[in-house]
């Protein structure tokens, strides 16, 4: 086991930190370089290189390693989410005074949703909803409003994982799954009507231009207290907004690079290397 200076042992994700941290300020390392630079063992070094580069966080040119196209798109992605969720929450706090009910900003990590931010917190109410929380897509409103834009592989793996009942009123069937997600299209909203969460009721309007949904707006509550088609223009236009809003402030695509598509898609590859950051452990 490799250990510090202080002889306690050193974690997988405080090697690979040592390792990507050599590479500040140095355009290309050889091994020797990285080696002498983290401290680490050369054995434990080479191997974290190889799964870097297998990964593309690095690349390797000859025997030199330098910084891989991944790198710069979770760089790109860490600028694009602080901008959605700066663009957000200023829409989320008016939606939630005008409401009165929970507001959640959410994105889709393949059959999930995950929530970026929620405004409010009702009492009496049972919402298990928290920021980094997790939710099956299915059945959630944010999750129907981001998958009726998605594209058909997508929708497929949420459907090969199973329509799991949650409660008595979770849709399970997947021609009416299908036939719902076509609805959402079709209205521009997505409704959520005790599917997640006995007694509570959803309406959510998908974050996006003419393509791919980047995240989704919801405003949750008793499902007895909402008019869920009352709320939805609310929601929509609120979404419109953040969209226009993340719009304004990215830049544009053109002959250098630098943005997403005018579709409004994250550059590819980003959102799943956001989300699969937690799982670096497994490589070792």
């Amino acid at each position: 086991m490799t250990k510090g200076s202080d002889g306690t042992p050193v974690s997988m994700i405080e090697r690979v930190v040592r390792v990507l941290d050599t590479f500040d300020g140095a355009t290309r390392l050889s091994l020797a370089q990285v080696v002498q630079r983290s401290g680490l063992p050369r054995s434990s070094t080479h191997r974290i290189l190889d799964q870097l580069v297998a990964v593309r966080w690095l690349s390797r040119e000859g025997n030199d390693y330098r910084l891989g196209i991944r790198m710069l798109e979770l760089g790109s992605l860490a600028l694009r989410q602080d901008a959605l969720h700066d663009a957000a929450l200023p829409v989320m706090r008016r939606l939630h005074a005008t409401t009165r009910q929970v507001v959640h900003l959410a994105v889709l990590d393949r059959t999930d949703i995950v929530y970026l931010e929620k405004i409010g917190d009702p009492p009496h109410m049972d919402l298990p909803s928290r920021i980094g929380g997790r939710a099956p897509a299915y059945c959630t409103g944010v999750g129907k409003a981001i998958l009726a834009y998605a594209d058909e592989r997508t929708v497929q793996e949420v459907l090969d994982g199973g329509l799991r009942a949650r409660t008595r009123f979770t849709i399970t069937d997947r021609t009416r799954f299908l036939r719902e997600l076509r609805q959402v299209r079709e209205r521009g909203a997505a409704f959520d009507r005790e599917e997640a969460v006995q007694g509570v009721g959803c309406v959510a309007a998908a974050v996006r231009g003419p393509g791919k949904a980047v995240a989704a707006l919801s405003v949750c509550g008793p499902i007895r207290q909402l008019d869920l088609n009352r709320l939805a223009p609310a929601v929509q236009q609120s979404a419109l907004r953040i969209w226009r809003a993340v719009g304004l402030s990215a830049p544009r695509p053109g002959r250098n690079g630098g943005g997403p598509a005018a579709s409004g898609d994250w550059p590819a590859g980003m959102l799943d290397a956001w989300a699969t950051w937690p799982r670096l452990t497994d490589w070792f």
